[in-house]
Order: C-alpha cells, then sequence, then structure tokens
C-alpha cells in the first residue's frame, strides 16, 4: 500500500480537482517548477519532486508533503529509476509535468561544442527521458496528462539563444508528436512562458535598466510570476482540459504580440512620435 493516501486522509491534503492524482515535476527545485508543485498539492495531489538538485527537492517535498528523486534528466537511466520509484512509493503515476531546463546566452556563433550539447540534451532530450519513462506507467495507471514546459523563445526566436531556442521548438514538436501517439489515455500538452520572475532571471529582476526594458516590451506592462505559470500548468493537467491535446499555450503578457516592424511604423504614423 502507498505511504500517500489519497487527499483528505492523514496526510492533511485538501480535497480538490487533484484528489487521488499522482504527479511528477521534474526541475522541481525551485522557480516554475516548485510553484507547480505547491499548486498540484494544495489541490489534493500527490507529489514527486525529482531535481538534479538534491536539497532544493528535499526543500519543495517538505513543503508540500511530498516525494523527493534526485536525477539528472540527461541521464535516462537515472529517470527511468525516478519514474520506478514515484510509481512504487505514490502508488502509481497519473501526470508528469516536464520543467528542468538550462539556458545560456552568447551570440550564437560562439557557442561551443559543449555548450550545444548541454542546451539540446537538458532541454530536449531531458525531456524525452522523462516521457518515455513515465507514458508507460501513466497508461498503466489509468491514463493522465504530460505538460511539457516549453519557452517562448521555442515559438519566436530570441538573440543569444540559439541552441536552447532550437531545442525548445524540439519539445514544441515533440509534444504535439506524443500527443498523437500517446492517445487517449494520455493527454500532452506544453506551456510557453515568457519572461517570468525565477531564481534564473532574478539578475532581470534585479537591474532596473533591464526590467525596465523587459516591462516595456510586455503589453501587461510587468514579468509574470512562477504561480501565473503553474496555474496555466494546473489546468491543461486538470478535468477542465479534458478534450485538449497536443497544443501550446503562450504565457507572456502578450509580449510576442506586436510586430516589431508595423508596430514602430504605426506608432510612429499615428502619434507622430
Amino acid at each position: 500500500m502507498s505511504e500517500y493516501p489519497d487527499a483528505g486522509e492523514t496526510t492533511g491534503r485538501v480535497v480538490g480537482r487533484f484528489s487521488g492524482r499522482r504527479v511528477l515535476v521534474t526541475g522541481g527545485a525551485s522557480g516554475i517548477g516548485a510553484a507547480t508543485c505547491e499548486r498540484f498539492a494544495a489541490e489534493g495531489a500527490a507529489v514527486a519532486v525529482l531535481d538534479r538538485d538534491g536539497e532544493g527537492a528535499a526543500r519543495t517535498a517538505e513543503a508540500v508533503g511530498g516525494l523527493a528523486l534526485v536525477a539528472d534528466v540527461r541521464d535516462s537511466a537515472a529517470v527511468d529509476r525516478a519514474v520506478a520509484q514515484a510509481a512504487t512509493e505514490l502508488g502509481g503515476l497519473t501526470d508528469l509535468v516536464n520543467n528542468a531546463g538550462a539556458g545560456m546566452a552568447k551570440p550564437l556563433l560562439a557557442y561551443t561544442d559543449k555548450e550545444w550539447a548541454l542546451m539540446i540534451d537538458v532541454n530536449l532530450t531531458g525531456t524525452f527521458n522523462a516521457i518515455r519513462a513515465a507514458a508507460p506507467v501513466i497508461i498503466e495507471s489509468g491514463g493522465g496528462s504530460i505538460v511539457n514546459n516549453a519557452s517562448l523563445t521555442g515559438i519566436r526566436p530570441t538573440r543569444g539563444e540559439g541552441p536552447y531556442s532550437a531545442a525548445k521548438a524540439g519539445v514544441l514538436n515533440l509534444t504535439q508528436t506524443a500527443a498523437v501517439e500517446l492517445s487517449p489515455m494520455v493527454r500532452v500538452n506544453a506551456v510557453a512562458p515568457g519572461m517570468i520572475r525565477t531564481p534564473l532571471t532574478q539578475v532581470v529582476a534585479d537591474n532596473p535598466r533591464w526590467k525596465a526594458a523587459a516591462e516595456s516590451g510586455t503589453p501587461l506592462g510587468r514579468m509574470g510570476t512562477a504561480a501565473e505559470v503553474a496555474e496555466v500548468i494546473a489546468f491543461l493537467a486538470s478535468d477542465a482540459a479534458s478534450y485538449i491535446t497536443g497544443q501550446t499555450i503562450v504565457v507572456d503578457g502578450g509580449s510576442v504580440l506586436p510586430s516589431l516592424q508595423s508596430d514602430a511604423l504605426l506608432r510612429a504614423v499615428t502619434t507622430g512620435d
């Protein structure tokens, strides 16, 4: 019998839309991953927190009453073992959130072979490794959902993030392929966050000039929060999204909407600026 009983029993979890669900979140030690763990746990799910940062995973797991797992998503054997442990200790697995990722910014032609491989291996291969390991377990548990954290840069290129953007574009295509091949038992969707305030972007938030530049290019006028992305991930995993698969939801405050060329031109035409 699992040591993680259904919501509303002795664990103190609230009864909510994820009661009885068992969720594995990669990259769950901080940022969007930690916020996602908190969102699922707050609504009744049993949560397994996977991260290569063992101390961070343990902190998040303690905060949500979940299970901490240590693995580097680039290591397929380690991911296989972590998924098997999560399934054993949680009594199955119904959902996977692929959040683990790594970023880097430098001119495209300055990237080394090692840096290119790192971006592809963590962001794309790591997502594949987790899907391959978890999908059969989810199907065996009766079906469920997978949500991949892609990026706005996988949809629109970003200067300096060529390998990262290419990997995230691959995640978007992988999301669609998995949605086709794993249906109808598993729904597979993605989120594409823009500039979200997390430990990785704190350097932007702490620099008034950089922060102003980011916010001036966002119609909603601010950076997003990890909790806001977690809400969209939770929606895609929930029964409210039961007829949605293979889709990508952009969470960017509208930053991708303006055309740099026509917006600047029409502003000059209409305002005289």
